[in-house]
């Protein structure tokens, strides 16, 4: 009897995951539209602050969708908008269904950036056909090692990891700003930024999107999404994951180590936040860039949320608010008072309408 078989046949320990689970088609439609109500709910009560303001809803919704979709290099840039929030996100759900908060995406990001720039810029001579992959592998090891710090301090230090991921994101931005401007600064001008990486080193952007810099680090952050779907719901290791989340002291029952989990969790959390490095420096800009992030840690916290920390829903979550923050940002132009920073209301929004927990149990409770 191998170790996934014995822990099934303790599914009687209170809130442990159950494998057996029997498919519910009523749950599985529930789950489905919760949270598609929920964004459509967030998204009428943001056009009505729009009307309150005295601008057109109707008009804010079609440059909403025209800016997003409206033409291939506009639904390229909401793809490439959307490829670092789908790491952030898939890095959040992770910690999460450990029961863990990784509030250090930020600067986990930050480092696999600057991993793959240290590899790109260090490794001149590197095989071409082997480059892009020593790349990418120093940005998931640099990201996971800012991962594996606030996951082991939590699981033999009992320090929170809300407290320590927050702190390692201020000391990512220090030093990593410190290694750009003393010791991998450009020298072709004076924004605070790293030389180019190698040239064997960068992603062939995809031309059929125009001009964009949409490139292979989307369907590497949808074959990750897959991978972590796999790894959690189709493996030991991912049933010990979400066992622990679940119920910490009915894990132990079965013979869990918490604390190696949990460790285990957050490395990797750190190292799919990493990949945003992949994105940004191999895919996109070819260097590190102090501040290139707007945020993208802390809204994969939203891609989450919205997602229920499933990977498919991350996914389409990430998406989603990559069509806002691309969509918005015509708003400028084609609206009167009306201007991109509507996303950040957007985003806030569907957030609250999200995680109405109370509201969305009442009407599971009237549905049935």
């Amino acid at each position: 009897m191998n170790k996934m078989e014995q822990m099934d046949r303790t599914l009687k320990e209170p809130n442990l995951p159950n494998l057996n689970a029997p498919f519910s088609l009523r749950e599985f439609i529930y789950g489905l539209l919760q949270p598609i109500i929920a964004v459509l709910l967030g998204l009428a009560f943001a056009l009505l602050a729009v009307k309150f303001l005295g601008d057109s809803p109707l008009l804010v919704l079609k440059t909403l969708v025209k800016s997003s979709v409206g033409s291939r290099e506009d639904f390229g840039m909401t793809l490439f908008y959307a490829t670092p929030l789908i790491f952030t996100g898939l890095s959040v759900a992770i910690a999460f269904q450990a029961g863990l908060f990784n509030i250090g995406a930020e600067g986990q990001l930050m480092w696999g950036a600057m991993g793959a720039a240290m590899v790109g810029i260090l490794g001149k001579n590197c095989p071409e056909s082997v480059a892009p992959i020593l790349g990418s592998l120093g940005a998931m090891i640099a990201g996971g090692i800012w991962g594996f710090i606030p996951g082991w301090l939590r699981a033999r230090r009992g320090s929170h990891e809300v407290i320590n991921t927050i702190m390692l994101n201020f000391i990512a931005v220090g030093v990593t700003s410190y290694l750009t401007l003393y010791h991998f600064k450009t020298t072709e001008n004076q924004n605070p930024e790293t030389g180019v990486v190698a040239p064997q080193f960068l992603f062939t952007k995809w031309t059929w999107f125009g001009d964009t810099p949409l490139n292979a680090a989307f369907i590497l952050a949808l074959l990750t999404a897959v991978l972590v779907w796999v790894l959690l719901w189709k493996t030991t290791l991912g049933y010990e994951i979400r066992a622990v989340g679940d119920n910490e002291e009915a894990s132990r029952t079965v013979g869990i180590d918490s604390g190696k989990v949990r460790i285990i969790a957050m490395t990797l959390a750190g190292a799919v936040a990493g990949m945003v490095g992949i994105n940004e420096v191999l895919g996109s800009a070819g260097k590190f860039k102090i501040g290139f992030s707007p945020e993208y840690g802390f809204i994969g916290i939203a891609v989450a949320l919205l997602g229920r920390n499933r990977p498919l829903g991350v996914v389409f979550s990430a998406i989603l608010f990559g069509a806002l923050h691309k969509g918005t940002s015509a708003l400028d132009l084609e609206t009167e008072k009306v201007t991109r920073d509507f996303s950040q209301i957007l985003q806030a929004m569907i957030i609250l309408t999200v995680s109405a927990t109370g509201f969305w149990e009442y009407v599971r409770r009237k549905t049935k």
